[in-house]
């Protein structure tokens, strides 16, 4: 299997109202790698949340008392903490400089995945879209009928690991693919059955995107990646790879 990781570039700074996959597919033409049946489009959820006009200017913001507190524990702006508090249904772990919260839609990240680089206004931040498997499952159709390709969506953030330095791409939003490969019940090498092997393709391909992803001044918020063969899925969303509480041990 050969695998291809392609930037897509020159794009411009992403508006409300913006149509991400015209501009993705305008890109790709014109970069000379067009979108093929099979690619894989990843996409930060920044741009996601921006096209969909998910932005907040914290130059309107109240802190309510418990941002208020808990800006001050964690010596945090209490504005993008009221901000953060909105977009969680529950803090679970708070320390000075880090607030890490399971969002309304059920990841558990710090900050609620509210973003504050690459957002357009020094007082701007964006939280992660309202529900990033129907985005991507809307700019998956789009696609299909800008260029008449199959293809599967990803939208991606930077998340922290529990009990691991650094931050990697993970998926919060999928259309068009499993994002779990099952393979109990597969042997090894050697003959042994597999009995808890359950592979996080989603993420696995959301933290390859981030390869060529910029994170910085790169401005790269996209990323094809062709020759991997996914299983395909209409109905598998990211939300399947968040753990239930009853089963993590780390609350």
């Amino acid at each position: 299997m050969s695998i291809h990781i392609i930037p897509v570039t020159g794009l411009p700074i992403i508006q409300r109202g913006d149509d991400l996959a015209q501009l993705v597919t305008a890109a790709s033409n014109r970069q000379g790698t067009p979108l093929a049946d099979g690619d894989i489009v990843v996409l930060c959820h920044v741009i996601v949340s921006r096209a969909e006009g998910n932005v907040v200017d914290l130059r309107d913001v109240e802190p309510s008392i418990p941002a208020l507190n808990f800006a001050e524990y964690t010596g945090k702006d209490p504005r993008i903490v009221e901000v953060v508090l909105r977009e969680a249904r529950a803090v679970r772990r708070m320390a000075p400089g880090v607030l890490i919260t399971e969002t309304r839609q059920g990841f558990v990240c710090a900050n609620s995945g509210v973003d504050k680089s690459n957002v357009p206004g020094e007082d701007v931040v964006a939280p992660l879209p309202g529900d990033p498997d129907a985005s991507a499952k809307a700019i998956r159709g789009r696609i299909k009928d800008l260029a008449n390709r199959e293809v599967a969506v990803i939208v991606c953030d930077t998340h922290g690991r529990a009990h691991r330095d650094g931050e990697v791409n993970v998926a919060v939003g999928s259309s068009g693919l499993s994002v779990i490969r099952d393979r109990r019940g597969e042997r090894d090498l050697f003959g042994y059955e597999l009995h808890v092997k359950r592979t996080a393709v989603a993420d696995e391909l959301a933290a390859a995107a981030e390869l060529v992803i910029g994170q910085a001044d790169e401005g790269v918020p996209a990323a094809i990646i062709r020759g991997y063969g996914y299983g395909k899925s209409e109905e598998s969303k990211a939300t399947e790879l968040v753990r239930p509480r009853e089963k993590d041990l780390f609350i």
